[in-house]
């Protein structure tokens, strides 16, 4: 009975594959526009878009297509505050365009491809330039964007849009992707179950990856370079963050990667360089901050004192201006087998670890985290007779926030 109910099922996609025809559009022959296509197409046809300039907006999928070019054909908006495509149905695949002018709008939220309440979209391969937002997904699952180079040029966060903006999703990868001159290079809110691997994302006027009230998600090897304010994952539960670079996110109000009201995920393998901090957590919960690499950054880490049960180990924390820096005199974090360049202290039994314990919290540290213009005094004889008087006086300095097994080497993760 069940092979009997395969086999009914095999030859109804088998007939249903018979049946689908390519329709060509182009701009010397009928259908001269991809929205006449759509009225000629069934579920499961294909429609190919030859070269050209098509100047066309609002199109409505709402049958199961493939739509794409393999010419760069470009469909234009024309400046109009509207969508150019809009997928209703499922199983819709859009590669192969450049897609180009989609005007801004305060009432409005419009983009260059739209995916509404629909399940296993494919987006692939696309240019987007100058449009306010570029993919915007709600409602959608099991879905696909990938090897898309979305580009804007925007000014101001004010009247500027996101790159990829997901909206309550469900198993979605963002893959692959190229993301800058946007507000966020990605948006992700309530969106759960979902990847965001390999993407650049830079330039961007606020953060690479915006991260609100979404669970269960990866990201990993991607890079967020230069943006306004690198990452920002907040009030979200079980993510994992792994060999991730977050390069040269740089400002007065700026770090690599907050992390705030964020529990139970895994921080592991990234690079935080040259970042005004590497990673300020407020309200973040037992997580793993495991095999990271801090370079170069202004402060490596600011742990706020409602920060609870994380472990800090086997990190490399190397020429930072500050290590780690805290609001408070307690400490519910353990810190443990991190490298720490401006460690001095001796390994006598020549396990790899220090003998001395090191506190990272230097007073001069906490200082300007509580008078920021304190800074000018960096290098200075009074840092250095802070620094005495520190050694004397520990008391001014969390207590317990100690690493008890400093390495003496930092760590090779290759």
């Amino acid at each position: 009975m069940i092979i009997r109910s395969l086999a009914s099922i095999f030859l109804f996609f088998l007939a249903e594959a018979a049946h689908a025809k390519t329709i060509v559009v182009s701009l010397n022959r009928t259908p001269r526009s991809i929205t006449e296509a759509l009225e000629m197409a069934h579920d499961g046809d294909s429609i190919l878009v030859k070269q050209g300039t098509y100047y066309e907006k609002a199109i409505i999928i709402n049958k199961s297509v493939a739509i794409f070019t393999t010419e760069k054909a470009e469909v234009n908006g024309g400046g109009a505050t509207e969508d150019i495509f809009i997928i209703k149905a499922d199983n819709v695949h859009i590669s192969g365009f450049r897609l180009v002018d989609v005007g801004v709008s305060f009432l409005k939220e419009a983009a260059a491809i739209r995916l509404v309440h629909c399940h296993n979209a494919r987006i692939k391969n696309n240019h987007i330039v100058n449009c306010f937002f570029g993919i915007y997904v709600e409602y959608a699952k099991n879905s696909v964007i990938q090897y898309n180079e979305i580009r804007g040029s925007f000014i101001d966060e004010a009247s500027a849009g996101n790159a990829i903006h997901a909206w309550k999703g469900n198993n979605l990868t963002i893959s692959n992707n190229i993301t800058t001159g946007h507000r966020d290079g990605i948006y992700f809110e309530f969106v759960n179950n979902s990847r965001i691997e390999r993407n650049r994302s830079q330039f961007n006027l606020r953060y690479g990856l915006h991260f609100m009230f979404s669970n269960n998600d990866v990201y990993e090897n991607n890079i967020f370079q230069d943006n306004g304010a690198g990452v920002a994952v907040m009030f979200s539960r079980n993510i994992t963050m792994k060999n991730n670079q977050f390069i040269h996110n740089w400002g007065g109000a700026a770090y690599g990667l907050l992390l705030k009201e964020i529990s139970d995920g895994k921080i592991e393998g990234n690079q935080f360089i040259q970042n005004t901090i590497g990673i300020l957590a407020e309200g973040a919960n037992r997580l793993e901050i495991i095999k990271n690499e801090f370079k170069l950054n202004g402060t490596a880490m600011d742990v706020k004192g409602n920060c609870i049960d994380n472990l800090i180990g086997k990190n490399n924390f190397v020429a930072n201006t500050f290590e780690v820096v805290t609001n408070t005199k307690s400490n519910n974090n353990q810190y443990t087998q991190n490298y720490w360049s401006n460690y001095s202290g001796y390994d006598r039994n020549r396990d790899g670890f220090g003998d001395v314990a090191y506190r990272p919290v230097n007073l001069f540290a906490k200082v300007t985290n509580e008078v920021p213009s304190a800074t000018f005094l960096l290098h200075s004889p009074f840092v250095w007779l802070m620094e005495i008087g520190e050694k004397i006086f520990p008391q001014f300095i969390p207590k317990t926030l100690v690493d008890e097994m400093p390495k003496m080497k930092s760590y090779d993760y290759d």
